[in-house]
């Protein structure tokens, strides 16, 4: 797509910046990730069933909940505009060419007025999928009450330092080089030093650095030894942003304008530059590579987990998916403190949409896809597929039973106390839903398609299409048999027999 028909879509799918709001949330989402190997974008690459970008979205609105989001996109900008879509105080922009992340907020904010707007800005990159709205709260408390012009969200390297590659973060100590105190100096972050550039130190010297006209002396096994680094999430006061975004050269090996060289030019300006780590180490991740993601899907499978474990049974922990929106409705059903009695088979698939129920058990790799709704006292057994698109809906009564393979997909009600046994297809259209009354088994190989069926029947070895199974009112409660019926075939003149 061209860039002047991306730019008329960005226009479409963007909402007005709002000058009123306080809080404005920059997401980076421009790159494509070459190191994926994937044509899909990199920001579209799913945790647990939501496109990584996605996450970072929903954590920015429940966190900052009264917030304008600047969604920068690039590489794939249709795709990734699509995915996330129209919504409210969302604007899109578009960087055309990726040179950085500092680049990337110049483009975001070219077109805020200065004059209209102060306020706080936060700036997280699209491929941190685990960034949690108690993280982000976190952040945002922490920047107000250090009263910083901007905040560095870091992490805290875990493994040997020989294998630490990041770039560290370097804070003011309790003296300064002369030995005097750093006074309200200490902790505040100097610079963020590259690990190559701390190996081509030497190592007999110190390494020295100023900060506030005072001068600090770091040993280069110190800096080695550092486990704090940059996590790419940053807070800004708007107008000191604003002021120095411009100001940001390229000059460096890979001739683009990175957003940490602020630091630098904050604390020459006399600006407040402050840091802050998570509690949990895993929502600063990011990915550029497929291992790396998996990583990623695992950790938010082992979250879902953790949250459930107590409440229902899950086979088997590492094979399995319920939608996050469906954990929540359990974790709220459980509130009520009614037990559940709920079980999940491996390999179970439970999408959004799906509402379940007290009593249920879903054995191995049952999958359930779009608005499904359980009565209590339900047993879906192996290999059950059920699935419906947007406007339908399939509900299943209480008491009844599901046998192995079974395929039910569309409009579809099956009554309560009611046996589909096994290798049996049923399909309901928008036009034409399929209904199954009280106390019906359908057994055997068959397939229903649209049809009404009374209560209290068996329908055995039957293809039924578009059908009323009904009998006179006098004979209601009685069960009936529907066997072998199959409907006028069609193209018959086509079938030979071989012997």
């Amino acid at each position: 797509m061209s860039s002047s028909l991306i730019s008329e879509l960005t226009a479409q799918y963007s909402s007005a910046f709002d000058y009123n709001k306080k809080e404005t949330v920059i997401i980076l989402a421009a790159g494509h990730g070459k190191r994926i190997k994937s044509n899909t974008s990199k920001m579209l690459h799913k945790i647990w069933e939501i496109p990584t970008v996605e996450r970072v979205y929903n954590a920015c609105t429940k966190a900052f909940d009264n917030a304008n989001v600047i969604l920068v996109v690039g590489i794939k900008a249709e795709d990734v505009i699509k995915t996330i879509g129209k919504k409210n105080n969302l604007v899109y922009v578009y960087q055309e060419t990726q040179n950085g992340t500092g680049h990337a907020v110049q483009v975001a904010l070219q077109n805020v007025d200065q004059s209209k707007y102060d306020g706080t800005v936060y700036i997280i990159p699209g491929d941190m999928g685990l960034i949690n709205e108690a993280t982000l709260l976190m952040f945002k408390e922490e920047f107000f009450r250090s009263n910083s012009d901007m905040m560095v969200l870091t992490g805290q390297y875990e493994g040997p330092h020989e294998n630490n590659y990041y770039g560290r973060i370097v804070r003011v100590g309790n003296k300064d080089s002369k030995g005097k105190s750093s006074g309200k100096d200490k902790d505040n972050v100097i610079e963020i030093i590259e690990y190559k550039d701390i190996m081509n130190l030497d190592s007999k010297k110190p390494y020295k650095v100023k900060h506030n006209k005072k001068e600090y002396l770091f040993k280069k096994k110190e800096l080695i030894e550092n486990r704090e680094f940059n996590s790419g999430v940053f807070a800004f006061s708007f107008k000191p942003l604003a002021e120095q975004i411009t100001k940001i050269s390229n000059d460096n090996v890979q001739n683009e304008i990175y957003l940490t060289d602020l630091i630098f030019l904050f604390n020459q300006n006399c600006y407040k530059v402050s840091a802050v780590s998570p509690k949990e180490q895993y929502v600063l991740m990011g990915f550029n590579n497929k291992s790396v993601l998996k990583e990623m899907d695992t950790i938010a499978r082992k979250l879902a987990y953790e949250k459930l474990k107590d409440i229902i049974m899950i086979d088997d922990p590492d094979d399995f998916f319920i939608d996050e929106n469906v954990i929540e409705e359990i974790i709220e059903m459980d509130k009520l403190g009614v037990p559940l009695d709920i079980k999940i088979g491996k390999g179970v698939y439970i999408g959004n949409g799906v509402k379940l129920n007290s009593n249920l058990a879903l054995m191995k790799n049952v999958h359930l896809h779009g608005n499904i709704i359980f009565g209590i006292n339900v047993c879906v057994r192996g290999n059950v597929q059920m699935s419906c698109f947007y406007g339908q809906k399939i509900f299943i009564g209480d008491n009844v039973e599901i046998f192995n393979g079974d395929i039910i997909k569309g409009n579809v009600t099956i009554g309560e106390n009611s046996v589909i046994e096994s290798q049996v297809r049923i399909t309901g259209s928008d036009e034409y839903p399929v209904q199954i009354g009280k106390h019906v088994t359908i057994k055997g190989v068959s397939y229903i398609f649209g049809s009404v069926i009374d209560n209290n029947f068996i329908i055995e070895h039957s293809v039924l299409k578009c059908k009323n199974v009904a009998r006179p009112e006098e004979s209601k409660s009685e069960i009936s048999k529907v066997k072998y019926y199959l409907p006028e075939a069609e193209g018959i003149e086509t079938i030979n027999n071989l012997l």
